[in-house]
């Protein structure tokens, strides 16, 4: 069955109710300039309270080593999540300082940032809509017939515009390992609407072919 991701996480009620209807991971935005960005303390905090729960991912843009070392430490992350310009040799030294699994998110707009993701030789690929001046966040989908015919070892997360409605569309075209939800369950930047929620979980897990069959 696809997991689920729920990203821009700022509140500890919304990485709860997350994790009772079965998260694979919460994201913890630390780009400042994000309007779910969620302050280091909070994180912290809500990292703390989830730990062995759920993944813990923490949300990055062209970060140094230090302030990703530094939130991996005081958020227990397991998880790192790249969105800037990080180049393969970055990513490995994440991994390797850390112990945290990374993802690195490619911004699509034809098969060949597909094609070019294949150089990271991260945990995960992320694939998100391609939007100048945004590495992410922004509530647009991209097609995802470009994908369709990826092949690669390395597991899929598929994110840009996803919501209930169109999630399990995005899946059956995608076939990834885990879908990145965020604008798609909120009622405002950072705040999740319950509704949404279960209508999100209650899509995906509609998908599971052991239920489909």
């Amino acid at each position: 069955m696809t997991r689920v991701k729920i990203c821009g996480v700022t509140r500890l009620e919304d990485a709860e109710r997350a994790i009772d209807l079965g998260t694979w991971a919460i994201g913890l935005n630390y780009w400042s300039q994000s309007p779910r960005f969620c302050d280091p303390d909070d994180a912290a905090a809500i990292g703390t309270a989830v730990k062995r729960r759920c993944e813990v991912a923490g949300v990055f843009v062209n970060p140094t080593l230090g302030e990703v070392a530094t939130a991996v430490e005081d958020a227990s992350l397991t998880l790192v999540q790249l969105h800037g310009d990080e180049g393969p040799s970055f990513c490995s030294e994440v991994a390797r300082r850390t112990g945290a699994k990374v993802i690195k998110a490619m911004r699509v707009k034809s098969g060949d940032e597909v094609r070019a993701a294949e150089a990271y030789r991260t945990d995960f690929h992320l694939f998100d809509a391609h939007r100048s001046g945004k590495p992410g966040g922004t509530g647009e989908s991209f097609d995802w017939g470009l994908i369709a015919e990826r092949r690669s070892k390395i597991p899929l997360i598929l994110a840009g515009g996803l919501d209930p409605g169109n999630v399990a569309d995005a899946i059956g075209i995608a076939s990834p390992y885990a879908v990145d939800v965020a604008t798609g369950v909120e009622s405002e930047p950072g705040i999740k609407d319950p509704a949404l929620f279960a209508a999100l979980f209650a899509a995906v897990a509609a998908t599971d072919p052991a239920k489909v069959g």
